[in-house]
Order: C-alpha cells, then structure tokens, then sequence
C-alpha cells in the first residue's frame, strides 16, 4: 500500500456558494409555513393583544383601527367580575387539586407496568392509554350520563351496598370534584407513558447495589428513583400544569358551567365572553390566564430543576 493512499483524506471545505444554495432552499421549504404561522398564530395574537387595551366589541369588527385605547380598563373590569374571580378560583382548584392526583396515578401506573405487572403488560398499557387519544367530547358525555342522579351507573353501584348516591354533577359540593376525577382518569395515560421510559433509564445496578445494602423497596423508589426522575416528573408537571390551567371541554359538555358558577372556568368564561362580544374584556382575561401560566411554570421550574 502506498503511502499517498495511506494518508487520510481531508475533507474539502464547503464553498460559500454551496452553503448560500442550501440556506435559501430552506428558506424556499420554510416559507409556506411562516407564512401560514404568521396568518394563523402570530396575527390573532397580536389582535387579541391589541383588543385587549381597546374598547373593541363586536359592532367593531369591520374597523378594528377605529376603537378607542382605555389602558387597563379591561384588566380592572376583568378583576371587578365576580363570576371571573369565581371562574379563577375554580381553576386554581382544579390544578391544585387535579395535578398532583394526575402525577401520581401516572407514576403508580408506570411503576406497576414497569416492575409490578408482568402477564398482558401491553394490554394493560393500551387500556390506560386509551381515554387520552379518545375524544374530550366522546368522554365527557359518557361521564355525564355515568354521573346521572337517578340513572347514572355510578349511583346505581353505590345503591347496591346501601349508599345513597349525591347528584354529582348537580351539587354544589361535588360538581368539581367530579371534573377532576373525570380529568385525572383521562389524562394519567399520558403521564403513565413518560414516566416509563423515565424508568426505564434508571441504571438496575444501584437498585442493586441498593438492595444488597438493605435497603426496601420503598427507601430505593425514594432515594434512587425518584430522584433520577426529575427531569421527567418537571416534564410531566409542567405540561400537565399548563393543560388544567386551560380546561375548558369538562365544564363546557358536562356542567355549562354549573349548578352556580362553581364549575365554571377561566377559558370557559372567557370563551364567553367573546361569544357576548366583549372582544376587549376577553383579550384582558386570557392574557391575564396567559401570565399566569408563566409566572406558575417559572416557579415550578425554579423547585424542580436539578441542582
């Protein structure tokens, strides 16, 4: 062999030509979407924006240009309604409340398909996977109709053992609660699969090592697992934070909001509002519901990320 062919080959430095060919091929490819972005996203938004420091209302609508600037007037007006104050308050409920039992069935669920269930393991992962990719619709009406008073198969399982079943879905008192079992039962799918390729990461040799230290199957999920997880638990947190933050279907099929505000939410009333044509106070009160969840996605990543 001769020395020449020995040699490695450099490669060849690309020219500026092949480089500026390719920059504007991909500016050719990106331009469909950037345009449709632009339409769809970015214009709405700015309008949204635009109207939500305006007295816009729907008479408005063919001279949007023509309305007049009133600050933060609709911010305050916003604030003053006591339906929306209620409607934040039922919101705030709802995350508190609905997050972490929808964390922790996830977890529960993954821990069990990754350690606990070994027969039928994808049968099962299909069944509790199954009401994310169903319909909101489709599931709030089965629901509805489960949670029925006199008919619902919810109470008529609980008249089987002498319990006298509440009007669920109009009480007061466990109108909410049941959104979010309904939400939680729905939503720890998503949750459950994340979590198990999270688990699935974690190295077996500390479990190991672990186990061979005396350590329980409780000390290794705290100390060794849990731990590992955390990029994956503010994953999960964070999107499920900022999708129960927005829950709209749930009230909107099952309840209208319902019985007396007390399930009624942020973006329902808000969604409201623009059908009222109150363009202005609308633009206010879902960019108030926009800033909150920032400012709650910043806290929770300042408590969550690795140290």
């Amino acid at each position: 062999m001769s020395t020449a062919a020995s040699v490695e080959r450099k490669p060849r430095p690309r020219s500026k030509i092949g480089n500026a060919s390719e920059a504007r091929a991909g500016l050719i490819l990106a331009v469909p979407f950037l345009l449709l972005f632009a339409l769809f996203t970015l214009w709405p938004v700015f309008q949204s924006m635009f109207m939500s420091f305006t007295d816009t209302r729907v008479t408005d609508i063919r001279t949007p240009f023509s309305v007049n600037f009133v600050g933060f007037q609709n911010y305050a007006k916003a604030l003053a309604d006591p339906v929306f104050r209620r409607a934040a308050l039922n919101t705030g409920v709802f995350v508190v409340v609905g997050v972490p039992l929808t964390i922790a069935a996830g977890l529960a669920a993954a821990v069990a398909l990754d350690k606990g269930i070994t027969r039928f393991r994808g049968v099962f992962r299909v069944g509790f996977y199954t009401p994310v990719i169903t319909s909101i619709v489709a599931v709030a009406v089965v629901w509805r109709f489960l949670l029925q008073p006199d008919s619902g198969l919810v109470n008529t399982v609980l008249g089987l053992v002498g319990i006298d079943g509440p009007n669920w879905l109009g009480d007061t008192r466990t109108s909410l609660l049941s959104l979010i079992i309904m939400a939680t039962w729905r939503n720890f799918g998503t949750g459950m699969i994340i979590f198990l390729a999270g688990l699935q990461s974690v190295p077996w040799n500390l479990h190991e090592a672990a186990s061979l230290d005396g350590a329980s199957s409780w000390q290794r999920f705290w100390n060794i697992t849990l731990p590992l997880l955390r990029p994956t638990l503010l994953f999960v947190l964070v999107t499920t934070t900022i999708g129960y933050l927005q829950f709209f279907e749930e009230p909107f099929v099952m309840t209208q909001g319902g019985p007396l505000n007390s399930t009624i939410s942020a973006s329902m009333y808000t969604y409201n509002q623009f059908g009222f044509g109150n363009y202005g106070v609308a633009g206010a009160m879902a960019y108030m519901t926009f800033l909150v969840i920032v400012v709650v996605t910043i806290i929770q990543f300042r408590l969550t990320r690795e140290k």
